[in-house]
C-alpha cells in the first residue's frame, strides 16, 4: 500500500485594492461570497485542504495581501517560501489590468523556485461577469505571454465560475514543480502565457476542492 503524502504549500494572492482578492479567497476556502467585505490591512490568511488523490492531500495556505500595500511596502517576508502566486484584475478595470505587470516584476524580483526559475503564477481576469471589459481577450494574452505568466483565464467570483478549477491549475503546476525539484529533472515549468480553457477541467480526475 502506497503511503500518504501531505503536501503544504504558501499561494500568494495578490493584485490591486477591489479587484476581488480578499473575495477569492473566500469563495475558495469556504465556499462563501460577500459583496461588502472590508478591505484587507496588510495580510489574511486561509487555509484549504484538497484531497488530490487517494494517496495525497494538498493543504494549501492562502495568503491575501493588501492592494493598498502597492509594491514599496510589499516585503519579501510576505513572498518567503512561497510556491506559486495569483494576480488578479477587475475586467472593467483598465488601470488595474495596468498594475499587474509591476505585481509580476515585484513578484519575480523577490521570489524564485530553487532552481532559480520564476514560481508558476496566474493570471485571473475577475468580474468576468461584469461588461463592458475594458481590455480586450488579445490584449491580455499577449499582455501573459510578454510577462511570463504560467497562463490566464477569466473568473468570477461572485458567480463562482473557474475558482476551483483555475486554483487546481495551480495545484498541479506546483506538485509538478516539486517532484521535478526532488528528481532535478529539466522540465520548463513557466508556460508561455496561454489562455486556460476551463470548460472541462470539472470532468478530469483532480482531486475534487
Amino acid at each position: 500500500m502506497v503511503g500518504h503524502h501531505d503536501h503544504m504549500f504558501k499561494v500568494l494572492i495578490i493584485g490591486d485594492a477591489t479587484v476581488g482578492k480578499t473575495s477569492l479567497v473566500q469563495r475558495y476556502a469556504n465556499d462563501s461570497f460577500n459583496k461588502h467585505y472590508k478591505s484587507t490591512v496588510g495580510v489574511d490568511f486561509a487555509l484549504k485542504v484538497v484531497q488530490w488523490s487517494d494517496s495525497e492531500t494538498v493543504r494549501l495556505q492562502l495568503w491575501d495581501i493588501a492592494g493598498q500595500e502597492r509594491f514599496t511596502s510589499m516585503t519579501r517576508l510576505y513572498y518567503k517560501e512561497a510556491s506559486a502566486c495569483v494576480i488578479m484584475f477587475d475586467v472593467t478595470s483598465v488601470s488595474t489590468f495596468t498594475s499587474c505587470q509591476k505585481w509580476k516584476q515585484d513578484l519575480d524580483s523577490k521570489l524564485r523556485l530553487p532552481d532559480g526559475n520564476p514560481v508558476p503564477c496566474l493570471l485571473l481576469a475577475n468580474k468576468c461577469d461584469l461588461y463592458p471589459w475594458s481590455v480586450t481577450r488579445e490584449e491580455i494574452d499577449r499582455f501573459s505571454k510578454e510577462n511570463g505568466f504560467t497562463g490566464w483565464t477569466e473568473t468570477s467570483v461572485k458567480e463562482n465560475k473557474n475558482i476551483n478549477e483555475s486554483m487546481r491549475v495551480l495545484i498541479e503546476k506546483m506538485m509538478i514543480t516539486t517532484t521535478t525539484l526532488l528528481s532535478d529533472k529539466e522540465i520548463s515549468l513557466s508556460g508561455q502565457g496561454d489562455y486556460i480553457n476551463l470548460k472541462d477541467a470539472t470532468t478530469s480526475n483532480w482531486g475534487c476542492c
